[in-house]
């Protein structure tokens, strides 16, 4: 007897047209990559340009992973289609499976940009505020005012003929010794030819870095087992990242969606999680105040596209590491442990996670994270893939109804601050009452893909190195998205009281204001809380823009010239 075929998402979204740095991470698969950014100087050029690429966008139609045993799908086969309903395969419309690339590449546009290439300005001026102003003007609101004159010089000298209107991300595979796969060069070199054969119609823009390099490089940080390079989650401070990204129905299918819901959906009465809406993160869908969010028309152009925040955040590693052991010079003393365990229970209260990206509601205290690990371990060496599912979605599925203090969890913890999840419910109080979700939170959500940028030696960490994240926050609306968590949970502490106190990882922390951070201990013992003032600037902003990344009947419509806003 045949398994039934898993129930399609309530959402079906047409995967061809929609670009697929929205709907995947790309992630450890993709370990290497590249961002280049182009300038506009003749629209009928440009729009060459973009027809003669618009061919190799990624999309996000399923694919087939050589390395797994998974059927392929192709088109309206009835051959494939008979065998995926053997083996299990949803089976619906829009469903297209190509086998996996060796490179991914997406494609997005500033505002000048559109309008260099010649979209209508009914069109262009219909577009959200905080897009047609762009990064630069909107500096004062998410707090990169103080590292304006620290940016590249891409983004510092972005106007006129120097102006970014074009962002092209590519992804890579990565071979056995670490360097990126070949094709990562080709198709970058397949780029510059372009530029070239458009006789100056568009120009690829340097100034990435401070040696001006022609493209910003991206490479995940690595660690060596069995004598080679293997991709990790972990960013420069040695911190595992890329955990309870948001869930939006239509996104996944079936199983997958079921799994990854629990703590990356939203949050429902009776406990229980469910997608958020697919307007959340995707134009032409219906968000969850069940309206259409606000876009241009006409609406083939706006449907299935979506604004991205693009940015190059530096980490001040050796700050970081300075810091962390001062202040657990201190916190060993206070609650005599040892100073090992000092430094990781300090960057695990500041991030809300272990190194390792164990949630610290999962596991509150240094034992607890020692034993969560023990239980992985044993899993992993049994091989008991029950154990180790159920371990898995502790990563994401906790709230913080048992925590309203922050005793275990602090709350101004940066990853309390990022999705506080039903802790601004209306039925969530200090006794921990009630675990009903928020639609304030629900409204606040943002998908996150990028990759770390720079090397740094480990043993001699460094502040003046190019090196740090390349942070990409993919949503429907800018403002209500990706700049309200920025300057209100980020930059600003109210919602968590905590009055102005700024997230302690990526917040600003001007020296005037003596930043501090609370790491809060149980009522009930004599302990005093454990306060780390004086906290230095961790990040500071290279540089980035707002950029709206379209569908392909969008770019289609771009690349032609035809777009009716009527």
């Amino acid at each position: 007897m045949t398994s039934p075929s898993p129930t399609p998402p309530a959402t079906l979204l047409d995967l061809a047209d929609i670009q697929g740095g929205i709907l995947r991470t790309y992630g450890s698969s993709f370990p290497k990559g590249r961002n280049l950014f182009f300038n506009v100087r003749d629209a009928e050029k440009g729009r060459a340009f973009i027809e003669h690429l618009r061919p190799l966008i990624t999309t996000a139609a399923r694919w087939k992973d050589p390395n797994r045993e998974e059927p392929l799908v192709r088109g309206e086969n009835p051959r494939a289609k008979d065998i995926a309903r053997a083996q299990g395969v949803p089976d619906y419309p829009g469903r297209v499976q190509l086998m996996k690339p060796k490179v991914t590449m997406n494609i997005a546009f500033t505002h000048p940009g559109l309008a260099a290439l010649g979209v209508p300005s009914p069109t262009l001026r219909n577009m959200p505020d905080e897009f047609i102003e762009g990064m630069e003007k909107r500096a004062p609101i998410i707090g990169d005012e103080p590292f304006l004159d620290k940016r590249d010089a891409i983004w510092r000298n972005s106007r006129g003929d120097r102006r970014v209107h074009i962002l092209v991300t590519i992804a890579a595979q990565m071979m056995k010794d670490g360097t990126p796969c070949p094709e990562l060069d080709e198709r970058t070199q397949w780029l510059v030819d372009l530029c070239d054969r458009s006789d100056g119609g568009v120009v690829l823009l340097d100034g990435n870095g401070p040696d001006g390099a022609r493209w910003q490089e991206l490479s995940a940080v690595m660690e060596i087992k069995d004598g080679y390079p293997e991709p990790t989650n972990r960013e420069h401070f040695d911190l595992a990242d890329g955990f309870g990204d948001p869930v939006f129905s239509g996104q996944f299918s079936g199983e997958a969606e079921r799994v990854r819901v629990a703590g990356g959906g939203k949050l429902l009465e009776d406990d229980s999680w469910a997608p958020l809406a697919t307007g959340e993160f995707l134009l032409g869908h219906a968000d969850e105040a069940q309206e259409m969010p606000g876009a241009s028309m006409p609406i083939e152009f706006s449907k299935n596209g979506t604004f991205v925040a693009y940015r190059k955040l530096h980490e001040d590693v050796a700050a970081f590491e300075r810091y962390v052991g001062e202040q657990a010079d201190s916190y060993a003393k206070e609650f005599d442990v040892s100073h090992e365990e000092a430094v990781d229970t300090i960057k695990a209260k500041m991030v809300g996670r272990w190194k390792d990206g164990i949630p610290l509601m999962a596991a509150p205290t240094y034992a607890d994270w020692k034993a969560f690990q023990a239980e992985e371990e044993r899993a992993r060496a049994n091989k008991d893939k029950a154990k180790l599912a159920k371990l898995a979605l502790a990563y994401t599925n906790f709230t913080y109804a048992s925590d309203p203090p922050g005793t275990k969890c602090p709350v101004t913890s940066h990853l309390r601050r990022a999705n506080p999840r039903d802790a601004l419910g209306p039925t969530f109080d200090k006794t921990g009452a009630g675990t009903a979700g928020s639609a304030l939170v629900n409204r606040h959500r943002i998908l996150r893909r990028g990759l770390p940028y720079g090397q740094y030696d480990r043993s001699a960490p460094s502040d003046h190195g190019d090196h740090g994240i390349i942070f990409m926050a993919v949503c429907a609306s800018i403002f209500r998205q990706f700049e309200f968590v920025q300057q209100q949970w980020m930059q600003y502490g109210l919602d968590f009281d905590a009055g102005s106190d700024t997230c302690p990882v990526i917040g600003n922390h001007a020296e005037r204001d003596d930043a501090k951070f609370v790491i809060a201990v149980d009522e009930e013992t004599d302990a005093a809380p454990h306060i780390c003032s004086g906290l230095p600037q961790l990040v500071e902003s290279r540089g980035g823009d707002y950029f709206f990344m379209p569908s392909l009947t969008a770019l289609r419509m771009i690349g032609t010239g035809i777009i009716d806003p009527t």
